[in-house]
């Protein structure tokens, strides 16, 4: 049985499961985000971009063919040694975490498709924000990309399961000690395996209160990546927007 006992996301995002079971992520529905962000802040040409937690990179590399100057990082080693095979003299992946400031400030800080809220030690939370505003310059902004808690516990899945190259994921789906929990459990090559993903429920309260925390405005709030505003009965995204 390989249990996953360290951070989750040092580990169940550095497996090649987890790029298995989300492979079927909608690349056109996160290039119209990145379109309709882009021109809403109205990013300069030629402007840099910090994607923070950018995975494998997917969202680092389409904001570079828009003409931007990206840096994607992440926690992940296999994640970021995946996406260095994309880099070229305006796009550039390191391995970093999140919760201290990077060295270099950008137009923009994107934390994208709920890279948020994951952390063992509260502090985290806000110790990310205020590393995302120390890494902004005067003109700069970030923007938190987080799930819309009051729709997914409203809409959540208690069970189902996937099949996907063969192998089968049992998900279960819960609210546990204020985390949104979701258990994957599934066999491959003989062997049985079982992770877990939590991220902490937080709502836009929730984040009013970091951002007052963190001394940063919040100076929008959308509902969708075409940015239509929040609903909190129906938005599928919370989608903040500060400096």
């Amino acid at each position: 049985m390989a249990n996953n006992t360290a951070k989750w996301f040092a580990s169940w995002f550095d497996t090649p499961f987890y790029h298995i079971l989300y492979k079927h992520r909608d690349d056109t529905e996160a290039q119209l985000f990145m379109d309709n962000l882009t021109q809403y802040l109205n990013i300069p040409e030629q402007g840099t971009i910090l994607d923070l937690a950018c995975g494998k990179g997917r969202h680092s590399i389409y904001l570079n063919t828009l003409g931007y100057h990206v840096t994607g990082v992440d926690l992940s080693e296999n994640s970021i040694a995946f996406a260095k095979q994309y880099e070229n003299n305006s796009l550039h992946f390191d391995v970093h975490n999140m919760c201290i400031p990077y060295k270099e400030k950008f137009d923009a800080v994107f934390n994208l498709f709920t890279s948020f809220g994951y952390f063992d030690d509260p502090e985290d939370n806000l110790s990310t924000i205020k590393a995302i505003k120390s890494n902004l310059n005067a003109s700069g902004f970030g923007v938190i990309d987080f799930m819309n808690t009051d729709y997914v516990l409203a809409n959540l899945i208690p069970e189902d399961s996937k099949t996907i190259d063969g192998i089968t994921f049992y998900m279960k789906r819960f609210l546990k000690d204020g985390f949104v929990t979701k258990t994957i459990t599934f066999e491959a090559e003989g062997e049985t395996y079982n992770f877990e993903e939590r991220v902490k429920a937080f709502t836009l309260a929730d984040f009013k209160v970091l951002f007052e925390q963190a001394e940063v405005d919040l100076l929008d709030v959308f509902g969708d990546y075409k940015l239509n505003k929040y609903n909190k009965d129906t938005s599928e995204r919370l989608i903040m927007l500060f400096k």
